[in-house]
């Protein structure tokens, strides 16, 4: 799966610069406001974040304080990006929690750079598996159990349930599914999803799982 990077930058041309400069490695989704942002955060996580301190509504480190503040965000490695110079800016971010600081104007060669060698280092200290209620996804061993016994699963339905399982209670709306499972150049039937969705939920029912896959007609497949 492709690693997504959220970018809160209220600058277009600096939006389309990121877009154009990680579309070829990463998933890369652009916010222009805090508003925007944690709205999308409502439904999905990503694996970096790209975050401005000049802002429309909530500034960069306001924005950092409560990310570093709720526990399903503060993991998430931050880069700050400001055109501020001062030393000052850069050190409040820093003990703040943010991960990396890069000022503007940067070398794309250089965003890519930092953005890689801050996945490296929080790969090193991420979850080593996925629990939501009687279902225990091992990321380490590739193994999914349900009530302790291992179910087997074909690459993309483990792919699909690590998505799932990852972001319990939230929808996933298909087109990001697709995304993250397929990648972002998939042009199969839709029907596809729905073909994984159905045996997913088939070999959670032959172990007699509490888990559900829920549909949410016209958006997606939610966790509960």
């Amino acid at each position: 799966m492709r690693q997504k990077i959220f970018a809160v930058e209220d600058d277009f041309a600096l939006q389309e610069l990121y877009i154009y400069t990680l579309e070829n490695e990463f998933t890369c989704l652009c916010f222009e406001s805090g508003e925007s942002f944690f709205n999308a955060l409502a439904n999905d996580l990503p694996d970096l974040i790209l975050l401005d301190i000049m802002l429309p509504d909530e500034d960069g480190l306001t924005i950092l304080s409560r990310l570093k503040a709720d526990k399903l965000t503060a993991h998430i490695p931050v880069i700050m990006v400001s055109a501020k110079g001062e030393e000052i800016t850069k050190v409040k971010g820093l003990n703040m929690g943010a991960d990396d600081y890069i000022a503007k104007p940067f070398g794309v060669l250089e965003l890519v750079a930092r953005i890689k060698a801050n996945l490296r280092k929080n790969n090193k200290t991420t979850i080593e598996s996925i629990i939501y209620k009687d279902i225990v996804i091992d990321l380490a061993k590739h193994r999914v159990t349900v009530k302790g016994k291992q179910i087997q699963t074909t690459l993309k339905e483990y792919n699909l349930l690590c998505l799932l399982g990852g972001n319990a209670e939230k929808v996933q709306e298909r087109e990001a599914i697709f995304t993250e499972v397929w990648g972002g150049d998939f042009a199969g039937e839709t029907r596809t999803l729905d073909v994984h969705i159905k045996e997913l939920r088939k070999k959670l029912a032959e172990f007699e799982s509490e888990v559900v896959i829920q549909t949410v007609r016209g958006v997606g497949y939610i966790l509960l």
